[in-house]
């Protein structure tokens, strides 16, 4: 059994009044997108699960674009839980974001849970004009309630103006390549996330790289970006981190 195929899109586009509408809003399958309601000139987009999974052997993909002026809010109404299926394949969500200049997007989703005997390969890919901004928030949980994890790979690339700004890859769970649960990766952990936004002027006036509490760090990095790295026991701690860089930062993330 191959498993479901599904894709979902979203543009957004500059109304020329200060608001942004939605020309395009497509979803199919387990994956529904539905529009909520936005603030101060944003379009604001919800994605809901009309099915479990992603299961073994299914194929998901998520797109948005916000075109040039734009401000698109992307964010779920659930956490996505990954889980084992009739297929021995693995699961793929692919993650394509595209943000032109003077455009806005902020992408965040509630955190993916990897079930056990789950095998799920993530990749988000977001691609940058000059003057884009991107805000991006990234959780995992590994395993819920006293239940060990599935396999989890999960890969993040940036680009602004077509040159890399960021290109990293976790692997966890049974298989994974070792020491991903050590002292250098999770160290024990079972939760991990990341928060990156990217500001045209960080280019020039770089965020002072500092400690977050107990095990998250925020660093600058070599463009116009800022990136914020946590581990955590769990989700709820996890996130309480992360809203706390998003206050340093000075990030609406309603």
């Amino acid at each position: 059994m191959s498993g479901v195929r599904a894709a979902a899109r979203v543009r957004a586009v500059a109304d020329g009044r200060g608001g942004t509408s939605l020309p395009v809003l497509e979803s199919e399958g387990p994956l529904a997108l539905r529009r909520t309601r936005g603030h101060e000139g944003e379009a604001s987009v919800m994605l809901v699960g009309a099915m479990s999974g992603p299961l073994g052997g299914d194929h998901l993909t998520v797109r948005a674009e916000a075109g040039e002026g734009a401000r698109l809010r992307v964010g779920s109404a659930a956490a996505t839980i990954a889980l084992p299926g009739q297929s021995k394949s693995a699961a793929r969500y692919d993650v394509l974001l595209d943000v032109a200049d003077g455009a806005e997007l902020h992408w965040l989703p509630e955190q993916l849970i990897s079930a056990r005997g789950s095998d799920l390969h993530v990749t988000t890919r977001a691609d940058l004009a000059p003057t884009a901004r991107l805000v991006l928030r990234e959780e995992q949980v590994l395993g819920r309630a006293a239940e060990e994890p599935g396999r989890l790979t999960s890969r993040l690339t940036v680009r602004v103006a077509g040159r890399t700004l960021l290109d990293q890859e976790l692997a966890c769970g049974p298989g994974a390549p070792g020491g991903w649960d050590g002292p250098a990766v999770l160290g024990g952990h079972r939760a991990v996330g990341q928060l990156l936004v990217v500001r045209p002027e960080y280019a020039a006036r770089p965020v002072p790289a500092r400690t977050l509490g107990d095990g998250a760090v925020l660093v600058p990095l070599a463009g116009p970006a800022v990136l914020v790295g946590a581990v955590a026991p769990d989700a709820l701690r996890l996130r309480r981190t992360l809203d706390e860089a998003f206050a340093l930062l000075g990030t609406d993330h309603r």
